[in-house]
């Protein structure tokens, strides 16, 4: 566990529990529960077509569970029910997230991207905007400096300017981090941050993921199929699979579960074609 972990573990940040989803006949998560203590870096892993999404859905509000309940205690110690909640609401108590698919704004610079996400917590309304009072005047100025330091922070200041679509892929990635942070959240959610990532970007992404968890004190929930990734940065690792959390533990003792392996590789870890570093790839 890193050090951010060991000072705050005994605090949960989230509690799913006994979460079930589903989609006419199809069950997307079957009384899925796990929890992330604050300050850890938690990894959901498992094959494609396990639920981690549909989990992250449930977590921002995008989807309601038909069952089971998901709390979030926010920085002040307050508990808050996450299930049915709206997703901006939910962005405000301290849940910030990014996108398997990336979703930028591609007519914006990088700046105004980032800038979009700091202003979620300005309080600034169309009177005080147009009016161009001092507390607005004050806060654009805030907001102003908070994104470029953001835009420091993932290593992309210098490209401020530039359009997000014309950032190479892994930058565009690390952009929409960025905008995440931006929102001030507690726990950071990364949907397979590293997919399309060139190797030398992957290591670039590890090493960013685990100071936004030492510098800035977030949790983050990290869903990633690279597993050298994940085993890099992780405290802890849950496995889904066809819905159902069939491992949860410390990264060595979950790569070599049995059940992991299976579920990986459609055979038993005992047979030929792999044995317990499966998980590992």
């Amino acid at each position: 566990m890193t050090a951010a972990a060991e000072v705050v573990a005994s605090s949960l940040v989230v509690d799913v529990s006994h979460v079930t989803l589903r989609f006419g006949g199809v069950v997307s998560l079957d009384d899925v529960s796990l929890q992330q203590h604050g300050g850890e870096i938690l990894s959901v892993i498992g094959p494609n077509g396990a639920g981690k999404t549909s989990l992250f859905n449930c977590l921002t509000g995008v989807y309601t569970p038909q069952e089971g309940q998901i709390t979030f205690t926010a920085a002040d110690g307050r508990s808050h029910r996450l299930n049915g909640g709206k997703p901006h609401d939910i962005t405000q108590l301290g849940v910030a997230r990014t996108f398997q698919n990336i979703r930028l704004f591609n007519a914006l610079t990088a700046f105004e991207n980032v800038k979009i996400g700091v202003e979620a917590h300005q309080t600034t309304g169309p009177i005080g905007a147009m009016l161009r009072l001092p507390h607005t005047r004050r806060e654009e100025r805030d907001g102003d400096a908070r994104t470029l330091e953001l835009l420091d922070f993932v290593g992309l200041r210098s490209r401020a300017n530039e359009l997000s679509a014309s950032l190479p892929y892994g930058g565009q990635r690390r952009l929409e981090i960025a905008r995440a942070l931006g929102t001030g959240p507690q726990l950071l959610l990364l949907d397979e941050p590293a997919a399309g990532t060139t190797g030398s970007e992957k290591v670039e992404l590890g090493q960013l993921i685990r100071r936004i968890n030492a510098e800035m004190g977030v949790s983050v929930l990290l869903i990633e199929h690279d597993m050298r990734l994940v085993m890099s940065v992780t405290d802890r690792v849950v496995v889904l699979n066809f819905g159902k959390v069939i491992a949860a533990g410390a990264p060595t003792d979950v790569q070599r579960d049995p059940a992991v392996v299976e579920a990986y590789l459609g055979a038993p870890a005992d047979t030929d074609g792999g044995g317990g570093d499966a998980a590992s790839r």
